[in-house]
């Protein structure tokens, strides 16, 4: 009886979960290969996708099936593949059943529409001609809240479970406000500090950028058989199955920042690589929350791309490279410009010191967007004037200020908070990976990384969505709760030896 219906469910979510991948796979496509005269057409593509994977996951028959499986997951093992597709899908079914599958088409419309007049947009910094489609995304968005009256006690939170499972707007604002009581401080510390600006007219050939990425993401497990890189306007990671890991990232011909957006896209692909196979083609098959997802991203980015065990491996193939560039370098000198805190206009280009209060800006923003504090046409002026008071710089332009971002264009409203929580978590982590591999400084500096890879496969990356964030992130480091304090306390003792503060 049961085991029949856990196999009917199960073979539903797969072909469920096959449209949703398609869908993606399509996203990917837009995003990095397909004609921009192909929008109007792929957004009808886009919509049709999820409207038809969307009826059949609220479908009655998904309850009934459901219902008939309470009795098996209470038979099995809380940390049990059957327990947790029943759990997982469950909740997911509660919050999913409540959004009309006309409305979900509509979203998905509206934001493959929005994303080629954002990018134009950008370019031509133009914030009018994006303007209404910021609006429609809004007004979609606040139709979506409204299907869970009652359910969520802010606006925003409807939103922030998507990304960031059971965490509330409350619960973010208590972790921001202490980052800026005591980031912001360390930030205004070292303004003064000595921190050169790199040399002008610099070159750095976009092929031989190319090739150095591949080299060092290579060794972090990036596999040609499994794995694409490449070119877009905004980097981002898409993934059609743990062995079709797509990811993107942009170049400059004057810095090397591009490497960085490529190290972090690529711990995004590292941890949908690592899931479980076993858990693929149903909901538990892919990373459990985005600001896990963005403490992967923000660890390879950062924990180990701008290390110094790192650079010792990596800086004289640099130099080799790039001989003219980095003229009259040395390990230190390069080390310190790719930590130098200097508040900057580009989030993504952000140093770590600064990079959580663009973080903070956004998702203050976003809350006012959704309560009508201000219209949508001051939204430039309320940005930039936030820019000034958080980091002291004036936005020449809305292309470095309110259009830099896609996550708008696709209505991502509610994700930005989880770049600073995956920052956060990260620092976690790496507390107990240090613990657990004393020997990981001296890996890097030989250019190995599969210890810490294997690590992050074992205590994190295999669970996938069996269980919530706190419950992944217990079982990785024994603690629940998103704690600060580990991050504040690594970038005062990394900015501290930097600076000698």
């Amino acid at each position: 009886m049961t085991t029949g219906a856990f196999d009917e469910l199960r073979r539903r979510l797969g072909e469920i979960d096959d449209l949703s991948r398609a869908g993606a796979l399509l996203a990917w496509d837009q995003q990095v290969m397909m004609p921009p005269r192909g929008a109007p057409l792929r957004a009808e593509q886009l919509a049709t996708l999820r409207r038809i994977a969307h009826d059949q996951f609220i479908s009655p028959e998904i309850g009934r099936l459901l219902e008939e499986l309470e009795p098996l997951e209470a038979e099995y093992e809380y940390d049990s593949f059957e327990a947790s597709l029943i759990r997982v899908t469950r909740r997911d079914w509660e919050k999913a059943r409540k959004v009309p599958s006309d409305l979900r088409a509509e979203m998905s419309r509206a934001s493959a529409l929005a994303l080629p007049v954002w990018v134009e947009a950008r370019k031509n910094n133009d914030y009018a001609a994006f303007l209404p489609a910021l609006r429609e995304n809004l007004d979609l968005r606040q139709r979506y809240i409204e299907c869970f009256e009652g359910q969520f006690a802010e606006p925003y939170d409807a939103l922030l479970d998507d990304f960031e499972r059971g965490m509330t707007a409350a619960q973010v604002r208590v972790l921001f406000d202490y980052l800026k009581e005591n980031q912001a401080p360390l930030v205004k510390l070292v303004a003064d500090a000595d921190n050169p600006e790199p040399p002008a007219n610099r070159a750095f050939r976009i092929d031989l950028q190319k090739q150095f990425e591949l080299e060092i993401v290579r060794r972090f497990g990036f596999d040609d058989q499994s794995w694409r890189l490449d070119p877009t306007v905004h980097p981002f990671a898409s993934a059609s199955g743990s062995q079709d890991i797509r990811i993107t990232t942009r170049y400059f011909d004057d810095n090397m920042e591009g490497l960085f957006a490529t190290l972090h896209e690529t711990g995004h692909g590292l941890y949908e690589h690592q899931v479980d196979p076993a858990l693929e083609r149903t909901p538990l098959g892919t990373g459990v929350s985005l600001g896990v997802h963005e403490s992967q991203s923000r660890m390879w980015e950062n924990l180990v791309g701008r290390s110094l065990p790192f650079w010792r491996h990596f800086f004289p193939r640099a130099v080799e490279l790039f001989p003219e560039a980095l003229a009259g370098y040395d390990l230190d000198r390069w080390y310190h410009e790719v930590n130098a805190v200097r508040p900057s206009l580009i989030r993504v280009e952000a140093d770590e010191a600064t990079y959580n209060l663009h973080i903070i800006l956004r998702f203050e923003l976003e809350q006012e967007l959704l309560d009508g504090s201000f219209p949508l046409e001051s939204l430039p002026e309320e940005w930039n004037r936030r820019m000034w008071d958080y980091l002291a710089i004036e936005v020449p332009d809305d292309t470095r200020g309110v259009l830099q971002d896609t996550h708008w264009a696709i209505g991502a409203i509610g994700y930005f908070p989880t770049y600073a929580l995956g920052n956060l978590i990260s620092a976690q982590l790496w507390e107990k990976v240090v613990a657990d591999l004393p020997g990981i400084d001296e890996e890097f500096e030989r250019g190995e990384f599969g210890s810490l890879r294997e690590w992050l496969r074992d205590h994190l990356h295999r669970h996938g969505r069996k269980f919530t964030p706190a419950e992944t992130l217990e079982r990785a480091i024994g603690a629940t709760a998103i704690d600060p304090e580990p991050y504040v306390r690594y970038l005062r003792q990394k900015v501290g030896a930097i600076y000698g503060i």
